[in-house]
């Protein structure tokens, strides 16, 4: 199945997206850090042969997409870009979202922000609020989440776009040890080789922690960034992951709603649907196939 490429107006913005399969129920796939639309290459050809309508778009800020001109990055926006882009690709209620790392974080707040648009929900690589919510008192953790920190400093936009984007190819390696990221890094460097566009994915973690001024048509949506997803929902992490410890996702099915389930992929790291793309696409289209 091929993949191709097409801009969508949504959300007052222009998305640039990758597509497969020109009928059947959208299935929506929201990228993370750092990455961009083609970390689902190997994705959307097989929900595409699984006979749907697969789009990812590049997230706000990622070229080829729109930098938004509010320069608002906190999960509530990305919850309302998902919720136009179905809107605007004419999805229904056979919808499906899919979202890893940030696109994860969107796909657990759109789906409870507009449950009637969404069939079924799988997230990877971070997991639900419930279970996360321990993660920064673990010493471990915090350890691994440093660049976090590290990205509120005024320094991180000198030091991240150093020799070529370094910073975040060793990010890569950390994260998904033996890997390797070099297909990935050059789409990576495509879609974040402008000031502007590093700036806007740095400023995904800088709201986090930051003060945004308030909008009503983002707050109401951002309410919804710790819910727990009305519909079943699949949670998949690689078991090597060097962002997020593996502890953290084994018992993430607690709370979800009926019919979920968690899966560890042997073998993977934090980029999981490039690494071991066969398991992951089994994993997702067996649960995306139950009814």
């Amino acid at each position: 199945m091929t993949i191709e490429s097409m801009r969508i107006a949504a959300n007052g913005m222009t998305f640039e997206c990758l597509t497969a399969g020109d009928s059947g129920p959208l299935a929506l796939c929201l990228h993370g850090f750092p990455d961009t639309a083609h970390g689902w290459r190997h994705v959307l050809p097989a929900l595409a042969d699984a006979g749907y309508r697969a789009v990812a778009p590049f997230m706000r800020g990622y070229a080829p997409s729109d930098v938004p001109a509010d320069g608002r990055y906190q999960t509530g926006a990305l919850a309302l870009d998902a919720v136009a882009l179905h809107e605007a690709l004419g999805g229904d209620g056979d919808a499906v979202l899919i979202g890893h790392d940030w696109g994860a974080l969107a796909v657990y707040a759109a789906a409870a922000a507009a449950p009637e648009r969404w069939h079924r929900v799988v997230a990877a690589a971070v997991p639900p609020a419930p279970a996360m919510a321990s993660a920064f008192f673990s010493y471990e953790q915090l350890k691994r989440s440093w660049y976090m920190f590290f990205f509120q400093l005024p320094f991180a936009d000198f030091v991240v776009p150093m020799d070529d984007l370094d910073y975040i190819d060793r990010l890569w390696r950390d994260w998904s040890p033996g890997h390797d990221c070099a297909e990935d890094m050059a789409h990576i460097r495509a879609a974040l080789g402008t000031p502007e566009n590093l700036a806007a994915a740095l400023g995904y973690y800088r709201v986090t922690w930051g003060t945004t001024p308030s909008d009503p048509g983002i707050d109401a949506q951002q309410a919804t960034w710790a819910a727990v997803p009305p519909q079943p929902t699949l949670y998949l992490h690689g078991r090597n992951d060097g962002c997020i410890g593996v502890e953290f996702a084994e018992n993430a099915a607690e709370g979800l709603s009926d019919g979920s389930r968690v899966a560890i992929i042997e073998g993977a790291g934090h980029f999981m649907q490039v690494e071991q793309p066969a398991e992951f696409n089994r994993l997702v289209l067996e649960f995306l196939a139950e009814q």
